[in-house]
């Protein structure tokens, strides 16, 4: 069997982005691969996003920000920066690199019902990107003989 290709989701403060994506992607497709999230300026993983992705059924509450130097030395079939373009950081482990910008949600002001909201879109917005991006080929059927 091939062996699981490594994906690390990057942005800056690894506390809702690159967190969601980290586990949309071992939710949707951990067979195939093995997703990390890292940050240059790490802080706590924000409750709405643990919040939101319970409610997607993905557990990360006992996740935690983690500072991009802790992965420095390793490799990664892909590294992807889901922060805004001017303020992503860079990761010289990549094999291949993709960005995407997502807005970030933990910068939205409002009530709870509004964040949760906001929050909500962008994890929606982040697991359609991944299903579109990072599509795990299935092996075709193979028909048998039809009856005549």
């Amino acid at each position: 069997m091939e062996s699981k290709k490594e994906v690390l989701f990057i942005c800056k403060h690894n506390s809702a982005r690159s967190q969601m994506a980290e586990g949309l992607l071992n939710e949707l497709y951990g067979d195939h691969y093995k997703a990390y999230s890292a940050g240059t300026d790490p802080t706590i993983i924000n409750p709405y996003a643990v919040k939101v992705m319970a409610d997607r059924g993905i557990d990360i509450s006992k996740n935690r920000s983690k500072d991009l130097d802790e992965f420095k030395g390793m490799e990664f079939d892909y590294v992807i920066t889901v922060c805004e373009e001017d303020t992503c950081p860079y990761f010289s482990g990549g094999k291949n690199y993709i960005h995407h910008s997502f807005k970030d949600p933990t910068s939205v002001k409002g009530d709870d019902d509004y964040k949760i909201e906001t929050f909500t879109t962008i994890r929606n917005q982040i697991e359609q990107w991944i299903k579109k991006n990072l599509v795990v080929m299935k092996p075709e059927k193979i028909r048998g003989k039809e009856k005549s």
